[in-house]
């Protein structure tokens, strides 16, 4: 037989072959039917590790599993203080008190503690020593079934922190997080969401990691976190309806982005000295139908950046309520759009207030009530708003917007001396960024 003739052939009948009473994909469709998509539910094939390949360290040390095996299901296991060997199964609900007096130790190899159950309590746990494959996602606590709470944890000497893969209804709260010592890019992510629903990331300490990383995950709340000296506090992708409030984030490259995502609301975070060639508070990416509200954007390279956002078809995109101070540009368009409504901010003490790559503008856009440092009209009536609509032009510093290259000389005596002239006597029209038909003289909210 032909094989073009095989494999129709083939392919007749397997879509008549009868349906089993269990259906693996159809099992995934309705736990994340609600992102379209099909996953498989295994992870891939891990070594197995005999302790002889592990640190010499936790030789001789009781391995913590045996009290999991004897502790039946539904109990609370309080185990004696002490430093055990890993890796440990979870696999039946069980609480675990540690009460921060026990520290379990995988070695330096693989993955120190993984959850395979539901409804199961892990709290008060020194994990360390997990291995440092990036292939194989290395991780202090792997997380892989629902409604299980992990709090108080001390997480350290581990590529990965806690990660979480099509686990929904999890509380993962109070814990502490730093990767292995070694360079920003090979470390691994302090918490990772994939797959995953309606999980709660709260009150989290996190420090030298590398990520917290958000993907093809909906309906997630992050809240009341820290994160310093890592690289992106929050990355979205492809992730819907998130709620990010509260955080605070230091000294990481990046605060918050958000990519190919809709439905996000970021409220009430403080972002600071995110800073380097590619420092931002908060990125938009291809984002749509997102509120930016009441957070604080300081010592930033780039306060607030936007490619291509909002990216659906009559969506929009709510910056309202924020203050933006010190930081080099305040808000960066990397592309002409319209749909972002920009209200009530407060824009103080940037190098650069608004700036827009690429020879557009951002007049587009809804510009209304912000407060900015550099107005020069004046409130004879007192009610509060300018009596003139704040403008940006776009003078001899339009060289740096335009000219990547040119960057460098920002802020530099040359150009600021040639925008200076240029305002003083125009040698052309200058282009209007922007207007702010209402600007206020003091904030909203007092």
């Amino acid at each position: 037989m032909r094989l073009p003739h095989l494999l129709l052939w083939l392919g007749l009948v397997l879509t008549a072959a009868p349906s089993s009473g269990y259906n693996e994909a159809e099992d995934a469709v309705q736990d994340f039917g609600a992102m379209g998509a099909v996953r498989n539910t295994v992870d891939a094939v891990r070594p197995v590790y005999p302790l002889y390949m592990r640190a010499p360290r936790i030789h001789g040390l009781k391995p913590f599993q045996a009290l999991v095996d004897a502790a039946p299901a539904g109990s609370v296991l309080r185990p004696p203080p002490g430093t055990y060997a890993g890796p440990v199964l979870l696999t039946k609900p069980l609480t675990i008190e540690g009460d921060g007096k026990v520290t379990i130790d995988a070695g330096d190899k693989g993955v120190v503690f993984r959850i395979e159950t539901e409804d199961a309590v892990v709290r008060g746990l020194h994990l360390t020593g997990s291995g440092d494959s990036h292939d194989m996602e290395d991780a202090a606590l792997e997380i892989r079934g629902h409604r299980n709470t992990v709090e108080n944890l001390v997480i350290d000497n581990s590529l990965f922190g806690i990660d979480l893969r099509q686990a929904n209804d999890n509380i993962v709260r109070n814990n502490r997080i730093t990767s292995k010592p070694v360079d920003l890019g090979v470390r691994g992510d302090a918490i990772r969401l994939w797959y995953s629903l309606r999980n709660r990331i709260e009150g989290n300490q996190i420090t030298d990691s590398r990520d917290v990383v958000v993907w093809y995950s909906n309906s997630n709340i992050l809240r009341n976190n820290t994160s310093r000296n890592s690289r992106y506090s929050i990355h979205f992708m492809f992730a819907q309806h998130n709620l990010v409030e509260g955080n605070r984030f230091y000294n990481n490259a990046v605060g918050i982005y958000v990519m190919y995502t809709d439905g996000v609301i970021i409220r009430n975070n403080l972002i600071s000295h995110a800073t380097g060639a590619t420092g931002m508070g908060i990125g938009f990416k291809e984002a749509s139908d997102s509120i930016l509200e009441n957070n604080e954007i300081v010592y930033c390279a780039t306060g607030i950046t936007s490619d291509l956002s909002p990216f659906q078809p009559d969506t929009q995109i709510w910056i309202r309520n924020n203050r933006l101070a010190y930081n080099g540009i305040g808000l960066l368009f990397n592309s002409e759009r319209d749909g972002n409504v920009i209200t009530n901010n407060r824009f103080v003490g940037n190098l650069t207030d608004v700036a827009v790559n690429g020879g557009g503008t951002a007049r587009q856009n809804t510009w209304s009530g912000n407060v900015w440092d550099v107005y020069e009209g004046f409130d004879r009536n007192g009610d509060g708003r300018g009596d003139l609509p704040h403008r940006q032009y776009a003078y001899a510093d339009r060289i740096w917007m335009d000219t990547p290259i040119t960057q460098f000389f920002r802020a530099s005596p040359a150009l600021e001396l040639l925008d200076f002239l240029e305002r003083l006597a125009p040698f052309s029209e200058p282009d209007l960024l922007f207007e702010d038909t209402r600007p206020r003289m003091r904030p909203a909210h007092g």
